[in-house]
């Protein structure tokens, strides 16, 4: 179930990459990113209503989901979006893939989280997967101003993390990624009444297809699940899946894109996934003693 969901979360936010590069044939990036959050805002207040039991925030929690939101989705959109426009999709991949080698650094300094021999190993294998996978499509400009874009979107992915980790001891993750949403909306607003209502009136009903995909699944379901897996394994253990990232998205752009696939790639895949398990050993070994001590008590 836990790694179901870890898994399931990359998988759309390796999809998204795909969906992004349709969204921007009609629109530009605070549309999409506006819109996305309208969407996936109103999916998450109607399930609210009718399937999930309220939660109340404590006023003095505000603060956390105010800079929660500022984090995540304003500022890593905002990032990502912008940086993408600079360089390579391939190089950006790469860039978002590293949030997992810096997770270590920030849970060891702000969450206390602590970090084995496994997670090092894991980390560091994984990447070199992920750069085997990428490195044969290594096109395209590089740029300064993209390359720094990308990283403070890896960084505010991080402080995310940490965030999330602190108010998942008193809220559910429903609760967290619903109130993000919402709070995101507003920070996005006056971006988007400044520059970007006038380009509105020709775009079509079929143009919103894309955002329609990335809300549903990139902003409601992969947050979720994403804040469930925190819950469960912690932040460093949860990060690490972000290397399936690419490797889904070079999966995806194969069937809907007709990018190659070769063999070059399948090993990359494969030793992201060896590293994803290394990672995973004392998760493993944890439940097997639990087990164990419960058969014999």
């Amino acid at each position: 179930m836990i790694y179901g969901a870890a898994l399931s979360a990359t998988l759309f936010w390796g999809a998204s990459f795909v969906w992004y590069k349709e969204a921007f044939l009609a629109f530009d990036a605070i549309s999409i990113i506006f819109f996305r959050l309208i969407i996936a805002a109103m999916l998450m207040l109607a399930a609210s209503k009718l399937i999930y039991k309220k939660e109340k925030i404590k006023v003095e929690d505000y603060k956390f989901f105010l800079l929660l939101s500022f984090l995540q989705p304003f500022c890593y959109f905002i990032f990502e979006s912008y940086g993408m426009k600079f360089i390579s999709s391939t190089l950006g991949a790469l860039i978002i893939a590293t949030i997992p080698l810096f997770t270590p650094i920030f849970t060891y300094f702000l969450a206390k989280e602590k970090i084995t021999l496994y997670h090092i190993s894991g980390l560091v294998i994984s990447f070199l997967g992920v750069f085997i996978v990428l490195t044969n499509d290594f096109i395209g400009r590089i740029s300064a101003l993209g390359i720094s874009l990308l990283l403070l979107a890896v960084i505010s992915a991080n402080f995310y993390g940490i965030m999330v980790k602190k108010l998942l001891t008193k809220y559910s993750g429903f609760t967290i990624v619903k109130t993000q949403n919402i709070i995101g909306l507003f920070y996005l607003l006056p971006l988007f009444l400044i520059f970007e209502r006038n380009k509105l009136s020709t775009l079509q009903i079929t143009d919103f297809i894309s955002i329609f995909k990335l809300a549903v699944f990139g902003s409601v379901l992969a947050f979720i699940f994403k804040t469930y897996v925190i819950k469960k394994i912690g932040l460093i253990n949860s990060n690490i899946f972000a290397n399936m990232i690419p490797v889904y998205t070079a999966i995806i752009a194969y069937f809907t894109l007709h990018e190659v696939l070769g063999m070059r790639k399948f090993i990359g895949m494969v030793i992201v996934i060896s590293g994803l398990f290394i990672s995973q050993i004392p998760q493993f070994m944890r439940k097997r003693i639990k087990a164990r001590n419960f058969q014999s008590s």
